[in-house]
C-alpha cells in the first residue's frame, strides 16, 4: 500500500541548483587586469633599460662620434681600441683589486653588525634603523661630506683634527697618489654607506634559523660562540651570503657616484665607469667606444659573478652541497 499523500504529489520538486556562469568584464577577466598593472612597468622597463642595452651593443659596432645614428660599420674596431686603452684597462685592473679587498670586508662588517643587532634584547629596533639609516644617504652628499669635512687636507678638517691630537702632521687625503689615502676615504665611504643595507639581510636570515638547532648543539656539547657559529649559524646563512657577495661584486664594478665627487680633478683611482663618461661624454664623445667599454664591463661583471656563484654553490639544491 502506497503511502503517498495528496500533499506529497501536489509539492513542487526541488529546482536544479545551475552552475555560477564566470563572471564577465573588467574584474572577471583575469589576463586582462594582470596587463593592466603589468603592462605600464614593462613598458617603462623596455623603453629606459632593455631598448637602451640594445641600441648600445648595435652602436658598440660603429664608428659613432657626436651622434648616435652611426652609419661607417666597423665590426670590432671599438673592442680593440678599448682593450687597449691604459686607462681603461688599468681600471678595470686596479677594480678587480678593489673588489676582492672591499666585498670580503662588507660581508664581515654586515654579518658583524647584524650578529650584534640579534643578540639585543632591549632596543633592537633602535639600533637596526641607526644601521640602516646610511643606506638612504645619496652617495654624492656622503662624498661631499667625506670631502669637505671629515676628510678635509686643511688642518680644520675632523680626520686631522683627531690626529692632530696625538702629533702627526696633517695629510692629504685626496690631493696625493703616494701614499694613496685617497683609498682609505673611499672605502670608510661606501662601507658607512652600504654596510647597513646587507646588515638587514643578514640579520632576516639569523631570525629564521630555527631555534632547536641551537638547543640540540648544547645538548651536544657545543660551546656558545665560535663553535655555534662556525657549525651552525654559518652553514644556515649559506644562501644569503651567497647573495650578498654577489650583489657587492655587481656593485663594486659599478661604482661611480663617490669616486666622481672625491676624485673628480685627479687622474688616479678612476673606476671604469668614470673611464667611460669621460671617453663617452668627454670631448671627444666617441658613443661606439663608450658603448664598447659598457658591453665589456658587463661581461666582466657576469664572468666574475657566474664564477663566484659556482664557487659557492650559488643555485644548487641543498642535496648537492
Amino acid at each position: 500500500m502506497s503511502t503517498t499523500t495528496t500533499r506529497d504529489l501536489a509539492s513542487p520538486a526541488p529546482a536544479k541548483a545551475t552552475p555560477a556562469k564566470p563572471r564577465r568584464g573588467l574584474r572577471g577577466n583575469r589576463t586582462f587586469n594582470f596587463w593592466l598593472f603589468i603592462g605600464p612597468f614593462l613598458a617603462g622597463l623596455m623603453i629606459f633599460v632593455y631598448v637602451p642595452i640594445g641600441w648600445s651593443i648595435y652602436l658598440s659596432f660603429f664608428e659613432a662620434r657626436f651622434t648616435v645614428t652611426p652609419s661607417k660599420f666597423i665590426g670590432f674596431d671599438n673592442y680593440t681600441y678599448m682593450l687597449t686603452n691604459p686607462g681603461f684597462v688599468g681600471s678595470l685592473g686596479t677594480f678587480t683589486v678593489f673588489a676582492a679587498f672591499i666585498v670580503p670586508t662588507t660581508w664581515a662588517l654586515s654579518l658583524g653588525l647584524a650578529l650584534l643587532v640579534n643578540r639585543l634584547r632591549f632596543m633592537r629596533a633602535f639600533f637596526r634603523s641607526v644601521f640602516f639609516l646610511p643606506t638612504a644617504c645619496s652617495y654624492v652628499a656622503a662624498a661631499l661630506i667625506w670631502k669637505m669635512s671629515i676628510f678635509s687636507g686643511v688642518r680644520f678638517g675632523l680626520m686631522n683634527t683627531v690626529i692632530g691630537w696625538f702629533g702627526v702632521d696633517n695629510i692629504a687625503w685626496l690631493s696625493n697618489p703616494s701614499p694613496p689615502w685617497y683609498w682609505f676615504v673611499i672605502v670608510t665611504a661606501r662601507l658607512w654607506l652600504q654596510s647597513g643595507f646587507y646588515m638587514i639581510l643578514f640579520l632576516a636570515a639569523l631570525q629564521n634559523i630555527p631555534a632547536e638547532l641551537y638547543e640540540a648543539a648544547a645538548i651536544d656539547g657545543a660551546k656558545p660562540g665560535w663553535q655555534t657559529f662556525r657549525y651552525i649559524t654559518l652553514p644556515q646563512l649559506r644562501a644569503t651570503s651567497t647573495a650578498v657577495i654577489l650583489l657587492l661584486l655587481i656593485a663594486a664594478y659599478q661604482a661611480f657616484d663617490e669616486f666622481f665627487n672625491l676624485l673628480s680633478k685627479t687622474t688616479w683611482g678612476r673606476p671604469p665607469l668614470v673611464e667611460l663618461y669621460n671617453i663617452a661624454l668627454g670631448e671627444n664623445q666617441d658613443y661606439g667606444a663608450g658603448s664598447a667599454g659598457a658591453v665589456i664591463l658587463t661581461l666582466l661583471i657576469i664572468i666574475v659573478t657566474l664564477f663566484q656563484g659556482k664557487l659557492m654553490g650559488f643555485g644548487r639544491g641543498e642535496e648537492a652541497k
